[in-house]
């Protein structure tokens, strides 16, 4: 048990530190088995946060995100509406003052039974 712990806490740690070191726009954290998201990873990433556009995070046994993450990635644009869809027992997800491409803005409402806050198209950044 301890093994496969270590191995999956590995797994995380290499995929930030390649984000980080080639300066990647994506953040790839899929089949990590994550059931939160590290805290450890904001300090990581905390020079590169702002230019990360899109984060996978398919097939973990994530419970929530916190605030913490939908701030420091607030430049995130694709959204996996279908996905989210597909989640049964998800009730919120806030993206607010997040650039969404038109297409989630369009797609989302009909497909989703859960509240999706987002800010109105073309808003700025929230005040400090």
């Amino acid at each position: 048990m301890l093994k496969k712990m270590g191995e999956a806490v590995a797994r995380v740690a290499r995929k930030v530190n390649e984000t980080v070191e080639n300066g990647s726009d994506t953040l790839d954290l899929a089949e990590c088995k994550l059931v939160s998201f590290p805290i450890g990873i904001y300090k990581v990433l905390r020079n590169v946060s702002d230019q990360i556009h899109l984060i996978t995070l398919a097939n973990n046994e994530l419970k929530s995100l916190t605030s913490k993450f939908m701030t420091t990635f607030s430049q995130l644009r694709d959204v996996p509406v279908e996905k989210l869809a597909a989640m049964p027992a998800l009730r919120c997800i806030d993206l607010r003052f997040n650039p969404l491409n038109a297409e989630v803005r369009v797609i989302a409402p009909p497909l989703i039974k859960f509240d999706m806050l987002m800010s109105p198209e073309g808003a700025g950044a929230p005040p400090p």
